[in-house]
């Protein structure tokens, strides 16, 4: 051990005459502490929150969205077939989209009509795995009455009170043009199936029904609005690139949009509220700083005496400067180390027990979402570390210029 070290661990060991210098430091080592599990938190919901969010919306949208900029893609099969060839990508389906009003005997709701093909859909979308009631092969199958199939999302289904096998209606303000004026399409379907995805504005206005049967409905042909691709789960942050492949695959006048462009306003808003939190809780890791230059700012004073002895028997102001960093490096490693496992004890707490609920009409998952990662919790800890000792550089310095012959004379 350095005479350094003995020095400065007798002095973190000692009783100090006034014990209000003890409980600066004890409060000192409680705001890191405090302060380094208040981030690791925070920083964990935003990453499970971040995360979970996207699981939800890749559980209802694809990773990438092809379409064709003159309009709805005639030869979609060929498209899909082409999509299916670059690598990484897992699956390719057609959709179409379409605004229109759905009624029951109740009332009425606007909804978003999806038009899928069953059987390619289940290798792109969790639809399968979100049905509450009946089967995604449902709408590929003929009803007795040849009434097309239709699901609903859960809430949409609690609005107009209707259960499997009840009936609704569709209607489309975009029908003939007649000398009474536009006459709406009205298409009766039967609810095969619920399904709930856990993020309310989609369960309370999506639909989903066969692709051919929406063309029908719309009267546009063999035609669809897109393709739906899939990639491989440990490539969806180079959905990007793989995008750029398949456009260039399919050739002039198609487009690829990614998942991350088409949600970077809302991802970009996560992260920006991600870095301000990170910044305000940091505060709290100033704040106990600045208690310890207090404490060993009174440490200083107090042994003043000692330091003079101590130069006055050969050690330098670099040996006095280092017993005092060594002091709040204590406290530093001590709070941090502390704060560390403590955040991550009740990180862990959080995401076994979830006894914080969240109301799914205002959030898009029932529990607090928690993810620890690894970086972050570095950050946090360097942060901290270095902060701590930032703040132990004045009272060092102040040590070391005690001057033994105005002191003990």
């Amino acid at each position: 051990m350095t005479f350094e070290s003995f020095i400065g661990l007798r002095y973190l060991r000692a009783k100090h005459q006034h014990g209000f210098i003890s409980l600066i430091s004890l409060i000192s080592v409680a705001g890191i502490t405090v302060g380094v599990i208040a981030l690791i938190v925070v920083l964990a919901v935003f990453s499970g929150f971040t995360d979970g969010l996207r699981d939800q919306i890749l559980g209802v949208n694809s990773h990438i969205v092809v379409q064709r900029l003159g309009g709805p893609i005639s030869e979609y099969e060929l498209a899909r077939d082409r999509a299916l060839t670059v690598p990484k990508v897992v699956g390719a389906t057609p959709y179409l989209y379409a605004q229109t009003l759905m009624s029951s005997t109740v009332g009425g709701n606007g909804v978003v009509l999806r038009g899928i093909e069953p059987q390619t859909a289940k290798n792109v979308i969790s639809l399968p795995r979100q049905m509450t009631s009946g089967s995604v092969d449902d709408l590929a199958a003929e009803s007795a009455s040849s009434v097309p199939n239709i699901i609903l999302g859960k809430n949409l289904a609690a609005e107009l009170r209707v259960h499997v096998d009840d009936k609704v209606k569709l209607i489309s303000p975009s029908g003939p043009l007649t000398p009474m004026g536009v006459i709406p399409k009205i298409k009766t379907c039967r609810v095969s199936g619920i399904f709930e995805t856990g993020m309310y504005e989609y369960d309370t206005t999506l639909a989903y029904m066969s692709i051919t049967e929406v063309q029908r409905f719309l009267g546009i042909g063999d035609q669809v609005h897109g393709i739906e691709v899939a990639v491989e789960r440990s490539e969806l942050n180079q959905a990007d690139k793989i995008a750029a492949r398949i456009a260039e695959t399919l050739g002039p006048g198609y487009v690829a949009k990614d998942w991350m462009m088409m949600n970077r306003n809302l991802y970009a808003a996560f992260k920006l509220e991600k870095i301000g939190m990170f910044i305000a809780l940091t505060m709290i890791i100033i704040v106990a700083a600045l208690n310890i230059i207090s404490a060993l700012v009174m440490v200083v004073m107090e042994k003043s005496k000692d330091i003079a002895i101590l130069k006055s028997m050969g050690a330098t102001s670099q040996a006095i400067m280092r017993i005092f960093f060594l002091q709040g490096a204590v406290i530093a490693f001590a709070g941090t180390g502390l704060g560390v496992l403590g955040g991550l004890g009740l990180c862990k707490l959080l995401s076994r027990y979830q006894f914080i609920e969240l109301p799914s009409n205002v959030y898009p998952m029932t529990t607090l979402p928690i993810k620890v990662l690894p970086l972050d919790v570095t950050i946090v800890a360097i942060s901290s570390i270095l902060i701590t000792l930032l703040a132990t550089l004045y009272p060092s310095w102040k040590a070391a210029a005690v001057q033994p012959a105005e002191v003990l004379s």
